[in-house]
């Protein structure tokens, strides 16, 4: 008897047993990261699983490196730590010779010629690095990351993926605190991102097969092949939707996740989709989606927005995807098209500002992405506008308009638009928050709570709703849905800022003429 891949199956992608983020597969961030937010967290929890517990009952604590654990798992967390040791050794070696590299160029480089220091580079980075002065002689190194992908630093064998069944919202623990422990429910499959074996196990969500098939192809990474039984059902799906009307249709998936199609052709830009189960919140889910995607276009380089949960599982179904390019060697900056390259995506398109992708009926313009990353000099981050059948969206995720110079001059070259998009979080994470393990100079508490990774203020949003003459304006990306409670564990009410900006920008959107509301959950325009 064929079956199908139920649609509430949950898949977890895992690194060392953490959920798997896109500064999890980089062999630098992955490094500063296992031994600067992994190690520390769970040495923490082992040695004070009170504290841990009673930080998560605070509201104010919410986001930090607290593990939600009760105690009876530290034996278990004990034994995580020394896996870490063992079978990740080479990120801490690479770790602390970052670290030691950083020191020594500090200390040697003062504006001589940096021929006599590559001999003092630490031993573990020797061929890996180059080294450079900025246009202020400041010190700096530039990794070669395509030969660290290639080299024992890339640790692709702590990967693995862990299929259970999920029929909530809001059930799993936040994904930068607390790594994933197996439980009954659960069946961790011992297979690297990029085994085409997992292409097979999710095609089968639209596409039959017998279950003894699919049970022979696993048989070597699963112990037990029966326990995967409980993952399929007999009942068909529902035939995959195609749009045939007039003009362009937009569909809200959450998020920043819009679904753009016509006339055959479809976009997706940073999918993270909810699962099929039932609920009183509709939402559109991956049941959704056509049978192919022609482009999925990432806006940047954040884990709620490059979602390799959600990728992973549409990679069979998709066209291209289209990344903005990095500043090459930069650690706070990996590169897109390198982790997906490695991770089993061969259908890359990597862009810079203003480049433009035509397809049939359309166009797919790439725009600076300004803001957002703590005044970083990080470059993997690109707005977007889609032309379609005569219809224009505006998606620009969480870009600040800081400078709305830059935007009047793209609106020269790129034209109007019907639809914005936009992300207003206006508190945003602190520095440390994503890239606290990267800093090679400890933040001040000023710098870290100052240099927040913000959207657009009100004013901001306004300023680029008038540049592009835009009928709609709509802010979205904000992560209320419930579905993402485990990447961002963030709650906004109506007294947090963000939210009063978002009234005061819907306010001002309504004085001018233009519609405008604040999506969630799920939403459909048509571009007639």
């Amino acid at each position: 008897m064929s079956v199908y891949l139920r649609p509430n199956v949950q898949v977890d992608p895992l690194f060392n047993s953490w959920f798997a983020w896109n500064l999890l597969i980089p062999p630098v961030t992955a490094a500063f990261n296992t031994r600067d937010r992994h190690l520390k967290s769970m040495t923490s929890f082992v040695n004070a699983p009170a504290m841990h517990a009673a930080a998560l009952k605070n509201p104010a604590m919410k986001g930090g490196a607290f593990i939600d654990l009760e105690a009876k798992h530290v034996p278990e967390i004990k034994q995580l730590i020394e896996h870490t040791q063992s079978a990740g050794g080479d990120l801490l070696v690479l770790a602390k010779a970052l670290t030691e590299l950083g020191k020594m160029l500090q200390e040697k480089a003062k504006g001589q010629p940096m021929e006599a220091l590559y001999a003092l580079v630490p031993e573990p980075l020797q061929g890996f690095v180059e080294l450079v002065y900025d246009m202020n002689h400041a010190p700096s190194f530039r990794v070669l990351e395509s030969l660290l992908y290639r080299s024992k630093y890339y640790a692709e064998h702590l990967q693995r993926v862990s299929l259970s069944l999920t029929t909530e919202d809001r059930s799993r623990p936040f994904m930068l605190s607390t790594p994933r422990l197996p439980d009954e429910g659960s069946v961790v499959l011992d297979v690297r991102f990029r085994d085409g074996r997992l292409d097979s196990l999710f095609r089968m969500k639209r596409e039959p097969r017998p279950f003894e098939e699919i049970a022979a192809e696993f048989r070597d990474v699963v112990p037990d092949t029966e326990s995967l039984r409980q993952f399929f059902t007999e009942t068909p799906p529902a035939a995959a939707p195609t749009y045939e009307g007039p003009g362009m249709r937009v569909r809200y998936f959450g998020h920043a996740s819009m679904l753009m199609e016509s006339n055959g052709v479809s976009v997706l830009t940073d999918p993270i989709l909810s699962y099929q189960y039932p609920s009183t919140l509709e939402r559109f889910t991956m049941a959704d989606l056509p049978e192919k995607i022609d482009y999925v276009l990432l806006s940047h380089s954040h884990h709620d927005h490059v979602h390799f949960e959600t990728l992973l599982q549409l990679r069979h179904m998709i066209g291209h995807i289209v990344v903005p390019r990095n500043a090459d060697g930069l650690p706070q900056d990996p590169s897109l098209y390198l982790a997906l390259k490695h991770t089993g995506f061969d259908n890359l398109i990597e862009v810079r500002d203003m480049d433009e992708i035509a397809f049939p009926g359309g166009r797919i313009h790439c725009m600076p992405f300004l803001g957002e990353h703590h005044d970083l000099l990080v470059q993997s981050k690109s707005g977007y506008k889609v032309d379609m059948q005569g219809g224009s969206v505006l998606c620009i995720a969480d870009s600040s308009n800081i400078d709305p110079q830059i935007a009047r001059n793209v609106r020269q070259h790129v034209g109007s638009a019907d639809l914005l998009f936009t992300g207003m979080e206006c508190e945003g994470a602190p520095a440390s928050w994503i890239y606290g393990p990267l800093f090679t100079k400890p933040l001040t508490r000023e710098q870290d709570q100052s240099r927040r990774a913000r959207g657009s203020y009100a004013h901001e949003a306004m300023s680029l709703a008038e540049t592009f003459g835009v009928t709609g304006a709509y802010t979205y990306a904000m992560g209320q849905e419930p579905w993402l409670s485990h990447l961002l564990d963030n709650e906004l009410d109506e007294a947090s800022i963000s939210m009063q900006q978002v009234g005061i920008f819907l306010g001002e959107c309504a004085a001018r003429g233009i519609h405008a509301e604040h999506l969630f959950a799920k939403r459909e325009f048509i571009l007639a």
